[in-house]
């Protein structure tokens, strides 16, 4: 007789211990069996086996870290993107198909059973996605690194259309918990407010400060495990959530106060309530700067907790530790680190400074100056009255130096001072991260060039070795191997799995664009992926798509410089060809729009409305039919674009140039096969390099043509006039064609883009847009071609994973060993 394997319910990856660990749950942790058990019981049950097998990793990873004593990384931010967990974690265990099978065999089916699980929403976009790829890049380079952010109750909001608007709805993740998280609940930090910084002297006759007469909220310790890729890795990344510092005191209940004590209760809890509230606000920005001091502070009172575990000498914090700041929401940090090492540690100012450049490191995401983050010094002053302190010390040092460099340039100083000037003086936390981090860096080459020629030139001048670039990248565990498994298995088939942790690997598939056999089970798999986002539109739209069409997607932030407007018009553009022309030959397409637009953002919900008013306009013309359809799919989300990124053909990365710092969404579709239509924008100049000027289509306006007709006076009058087809779509939306009922709905777009100077450049793209698109089309209409263009697109985006990103921040920023700069 054969060995029997010896099944482990908690620990062993064979499909006979899931499948006993699975039942052991449902019945011993959920108190349910097969008569009382929901969905939601299901799930809950396969999560929790799953999570007993990622403990052992995990623990034993954390250990290892101590024990080998390695050099920490801990990426600080405000959001994380993280999407549905199981897949992933099923992917990166190696046992995915076996669930499958486990969950056959006891009547689940696993494709229904990933729709229980809500997305773990605690980001408003790219950059909270961009940092969950990025721990998902740590843990399968096996680096000690460590997520930190915030335990929000509510997510970004969820979107409903109702009559074509958007409607925002609290996003509840958590109302049944959390089955992915654990509570650590004696991991648990001071955070103060307020209060007054009180001068004293030290025994030795040192002045000193201590911050006294605060308000303290308690900050508590959720753990979620980030596996690695068959590796036996699994990181942390842990969220903070906002507790009273004391339970209620039922004595003031006798006092009549129960009320008051409540109320005092929950306004610390307020904290980690709500992902970002909308910052147009007094109250509102008040909450914001306490949500990132409470991130900072809990996190670093952490980072030193475990540095102390091993080390008793402070001096050499950087050489075991180095902290990220994802944007400029957790510079806070480099005040926080220099009040800790000097109020509570002892250190003098210098030696304090030098143990924090060393630490800190800083990425900005922006070149647009008033997207730049500033607080105003009143507030910081009532909240964070050391912090403050601190800060205009930085600033007064560093001023000393730019004097000292360059005299009396009373406009450079202003510039670069940390505290603007004015009646209401702000902290501009760009200046402050650029002083205190010793690396800064943008996230393409186009930005990180742009930053320094213009937002941050002054700086530049002065340190420019503290600036370099780092490439944004997504990781393809998620983006390809998990969310179009049929494209993966068919380039594990021909190359082997080798490209799943080394992306530059699928440059193997480059010759097969031109083999026969690889080409027709390509593009059947794009067909199958359209015919399933078709079904997932019908189901959610009632809208009936054609998938032999082109599948024209924009999904991301409505936004004005993203262009969406630019899309829609276009769409309009092909509408009036139809009806001026039903019977001519015509390339059906099918326009798919997904994203949310933030609460106070009047012209992005008004895009939406737009958008939505002239879909239902061309969707309900009989006669075009399956020509052209235009649908905006409602509350877009990491899961929502796992659907529609392996079904699109064609990638809308549209953006005024020089106003996306890098995009993500780009290197997903050219990933998952699309073509990219784009303008000379941030990632897609590097896209445009890799795969070729042949296989991307690059229209519109460059930054330096943009600035010279900036300089020269710019009319989109005159485009209006040159361009019959611009002329009749503007003049649509002006005379209320989309909307008979409310003519004048639409006013402000139009005047945006006549009267209002056309700030973002649509009149003066179109033209060039218009003419992409017939290309595009064009090829399209030669199926080889077509499937040639997608395929070289696949095999040279390999550079733009977030390992090779990891990598390099790992070599250049964090100084770690055993990584090369790419």
């Amino acid at each position: 007789m054969g060995k029997v394997s010896k099944i482990e319910p908690r620990k062993g990856l064979d499909k006979a211990s899931i499948k006993d660990g699975i039942k052991e749950h449902l019945r011993y942790t959920l108190a349910k069996d097969e008569f009382s058990k929901t969905e939601w019981d299901q799930y809950r049950s396969v999560v929790l086996a799953i999570m007993d097998r990622l403990h052992d990793k995990w623990l034993d990873s954390q250990q290892k870290y101590h024990n080998n004593d390695e050099k920490r990384v801990y990426y600080i931010s405000m959001e994380f993107l993280i999407g549905r967990m199981l897949d992933n974690a099923l992917i990166n265990l190696g046992i995915q198909d076996d669930v499958r099978e486990v969950l056959a065999e006891i009547g689940i089916d696993y494709d229904e059973l990933r729709e229980v699980e809500s997305d773990a929403a605690l980001g408003n976009g790219g950059l909270g996605r961009l940092a969950a790829c990025f721990l998902d890049s740590m843990a399968s380079l096996g680096i000690a690194g460590y997520g930190y952010g915030i335990r929000y109750d509510y997510g970004i909001f969820l979107q409903r259309i109702i009559d074509g608007y958007q409607v925002e709805r609290p996003d509840t993740w958590l109302r049944f918990g959390n089955p992915w998280d654990v509570i650590r609940p004696h991991t648990l930090y001071p955070v103060h407010f307020y209060g007054q910084s009180v001068p004293y002297h030290d025994e030795e006759g040192n002045l000193r400060f201590r911050w006294e007469n605060t308000q303290k909220v308690m900050a508590v310790a959720y753990d979620m495990p980030v596996p690695g890729f068959k590796n036996d890795v699994v990181n942390n990344l842990r969220l903070w959530k906002a507790a009273s510092p004391k339970s209620i005191d039922l004595s003031s209940f006798n006092q009549g106060e129960y009320i008051n004590a409540v109320r005092d209760m929950q306004l610390h809890e307020n904290i980690s309530r709500v992902l970002y509230p909308n910052d147009k606000v007094f109250v509102g920005q008040e909450l914001r700067l306490k949500q990132e001091y409470f991130l900072v502070t809990a996190t670093l009172q952490d980072i030193i907790h475990r540095y102390k575990k091993k080390h008793s000498d402070m001096t050499k914090f950087h050489e075991k530790v180095a902290i990220q700041c994802n944007d400029t929401h957790p510079n806070l940090a480099i005040p926080e680190l220099m009040r800790i090492l000097m109020d509570e540690e002892g250190f003098d100012w210098d030696t304090s400074w030098g143990i924090t450049t060393k630490t800190i490191a800083y990425t900005n995401h922006t070149i647009l100056p008033e997207a730049l983050e500033k607080w105003p010094v009143s507030l910081m002053r009532n909240m964070l009255p050391r912090h403050l302190q601190i800060i205009y010390e930085i600033n007064r040092r560093f001023l000393d130096d730019v004097h000292a460099r360059y005299g009396d340039d009373i406009n450079r100083v202003r510039r670069m001072s940390i505290i603007s000037e004015g009646e209401q003086p702000s902290v501009q936390m760009a200046n402050l991260g650029i002083v205190g981090a010793h690396k800064v860096n943008g996230v393409a080459a186009l930005h990180s060039k742009l930053i320094v020629k213009t937002i941050f030139k002054d700086f530049y001048e002065m340190m420019p070795e503290k600036f370099t670039n780092k490439t944004n990248g997504i990781t393809p565990r998620r983006w390809l191997r998990q969310c179009n498994p049929e494209l993966a298995t068919a380039i594990t088939d021909k190359i082997g799995e080798g490209w799943t942790t080394n992306l530059s690997e699928l440059k193997k598939i480059d010759k097969l664009a031109t083999n026969k056999t690889f080409v027709k089970k390509f593009a059947k798999i794009k067909y199958d992926n359209k015919v399933k986002l078709a079904n997932h539109i019908k189901d959610e739209l009632g809208v009936d798509i054609n998938p032999d069409s082109i599948f024209d997607v924009q999904i991301k932030r409505i936004h004005e410089y993203k262009r969406q407007l630019l899309l829609a018009m276009h769409t309009i553009a092909l509408y009036n060809r139809i009806k001026a022309n039903p019977d001519a030959p015509f390339t059906p397409r099918t326009v798919i729009i997904a994203g949310k637009a933030a609460p106070g953002y009047t012209m992005a919900k008004l895009f939406i409305k737009f958008i939505n008013s002239v879909g239902d306009v061309i969707n309900n013309d009989p006669e075009v039919g399956n020509k052209l359809k235009m649908v905006f799919l409602p509350n877009y989300s990491v899961s929502l674009a796992e659907k529609i990124i392996p079904a699109a053909d064609l990638s809308e990365q549209i953006s005024t140039a020089g106003m996306e710092a890098s995009g993500t969404g780009n290197m997903k579709f050219a990933l998952n096969g699309a073509v990219t239509i784009g303008t000379l924008d941030g990632a897609n100049v590097e896209i445009k390099e890799e795969v070729g000027d042949e296989n991307i289509y690059i229209f519109g306006l460059k930054v330096e043509e943009i600035d010279e007709i900036r300089q020269r006076g710019y009319n989109p009058w005159d485009h209006y006039h040159a361009s019959e087809e611009l002329r009749k779509v503007v003049d649509q939306i002006r005379s209320g064609f989309f909307t008979p009922d409310q003519p004048n709905l639409f006013d402000t777009i139009s005047h945006t883009l006549l009267d209002g100077g056309d700030y973002y450049m649509l009149m003066a793209d179109f033209d060039a847009y218009v003419q992409a698109q017939k290309d595009v089309e064009a090829l399209y209409n030669d199926t080889d071609k077509w499937f040639k263009v997608a395929i070289h697109n696949v095999a040279r985006i390999g550079k733009f994973s977030s390992d090779r990103t990891i990598s390099d921040y790992a070599s250049e920023i964090w100084g770690l060993d055993g990584f090369k700069h790419s």
